[in-house]
């Protein structure tokens, strides 16, 4: 068996040193155009240029988004920035327009092409037709079962590779080709702009009864219609190994560090055990389980994979996340004294009990003994997101461990 890779999500350079750290094989990030996450922060030409170095040192792969469904006047700016990323020269670009496609080709013909779940791939003669234009991998829809997958993966060439979506959010919209965005909010979800008008909440209004809001479901709150729960298949991997995926790709370009640290960690050790001794793996369930939930998510399903979704996929009475643990920081190398630098995320006080999240799978307890702000000013509690500031445990972490605190 071959195993597979582990693609994740990075949001920022930030976040992209965090998956290479907590066992990433590959990382796919955006660019700050011709992505469909034009919301998350995304990277310069320099920060990309920076990711794919420091990620090639580790071994790492870097794929860009390039997976847009291009209007008319995105067809020149693509040629000058594909011109750009031959200097950088990332691993494989992610496309699911043919003329994107096409151009590609041409201008950056020893790139690897991959095309996108964007590009509704749902049979093997859609894969041999991508294939037969010179693309290295194609992702699959999301709406395909494994029996559905193994079967093309026995039609297609063994040099084709299957990359599929293992663990993260779902679109309501077929294969994320979503139309709502853009009649609500006038935000084209296919260029990139999503504002998620599926998480909203919703009631029926009858013609000649204006402002008579029925909720749709019976529940005196209301109902989220459209609002899936989160995929998540850490205790499948064997099925998604048997079924011939090359790559597991995890859902998240919009996630901090601490939910790209969580996630990732957990299916290195799941695919690594499986590897090692399948019967350990099948031991370490529970405990992948417990791990997986230790980060933001919206209760999990299987998703398509094991036949079509019944009603339980859906969360029709609210639209928050479940939240285990709040993100604190990512610790800066330790100075002479133990302290250390953080860029803080969520409010934290001196006293506070707190985790160092490690790559390795430990999670070590530290008392917060004393926090300093950029002036060397002794603080109690750093309130404000983004402070920059020097704190100091009773446990010295490494440079790029996460910081952690479990959620009251």
């Amino acid at each position: 068996m071959k195993k597979p890779e582990l693609l994740v999500p990075a949001s920022s350079l930030e976040v992209l040193k965090t998956a290479v750290r907590y066992g990433a094989d590959a990382v796919y990030i955006g660019g700050e155009v011709f992505g469909l996450r034009a919301k998350a922060k995304n990277f310069s030409l320099e920060e990309m240029k920076e990711g794919v170095e420091f990620a090639h040192r580790y071994n790492v792969k870097v794929y860009v988004t390039a997976n847009i469904l291009a209007h008319n006047s995105d067809i020149e700016p693509v040629k000058a920035y594909f011109n750009d990323l031959k200097k950088i020269k990332p691993d494989a670009l992610i496309i699911a327009d043919p003329a994107i496609f096409t151009i590609a080709k041409e201008m950056l013909p020893d790139m690897e092409l991959h095309i996108s779940t964007q590009a509704n791939n749902t049979n093997y003669g859609t894969y041999n037709f991508w294939h037969s234009l010179g693309a290295k991998r194609v992702v699959s829809a999301r709406e395909l079962s494994i029996s559905e997958i193994k079967d093309i993966r026995n039609h297609i060439p063994d040099d084709l590779e299957i990359e599929t979506f293992v663990h993260g959010a779902m679109c309501i919209s077929y294969s994320g080709r979503c139309l709502l965005s853009s009649f609500m909010a006038g935000r084209d979800a296919n260029k990139g702009a999503c504002t998620h008008p599926c998480r909203w909440k919703y009631a029926v209004v009858e013609e000649s009864r204006p402002g008579q809001y029925m909720p749709v479901e019976e529940n005196e709150r209301g109902t989220y219609i459209f609002n899936s729960k989160d995929l998540c298949m850490i205790d499948h991997i064997p099925e998604l190994v048997d079924a011939g995926i090359d790559s597991f790709k995890i859902e998240g370009r919009m996630k901090t560090a601490l939910y790209v640290a969580t996630v990732a960690r957990t299916y290195r050790m799941a695919i690594d055990d499986y590897f090692e001794n399948p019967k350990k793996y099948e031991e370490n369930i529970p405990k992948y389980k417990t791990l997986i939930s230790q980060c933001t998510y919206r209760q999990y399903t299987t998703g398509f994979f094991f036949g079509k979704p019944d009603e339980t996929t859906q969360i029709y009475d609210c639209n928050v996340y479940e939240r285990d643990y709040v993100y604190l920081g990512i610790s800066g190398e330790p100075l002479e004294d133990g302290s250390f630098v953080i860029e803080q995320k969520n409010k934290f006080c001196v006293g506070d009990k707190i985790e160092i999240m490690k790559a390795d799978g430990r999670d070590i307890e530290a008392n917060v003994i004393s926090i300093t702000d950029q002036d060397g000013v002794a603080m109690e509690s750093c309130p404000h997101p983004k402070q920059i500031i020097t704190i100091k445990l009773d446990q010295v972490p490494e440079a790029g461990d996460i910081l952690r605190m479990k959620a009251e």
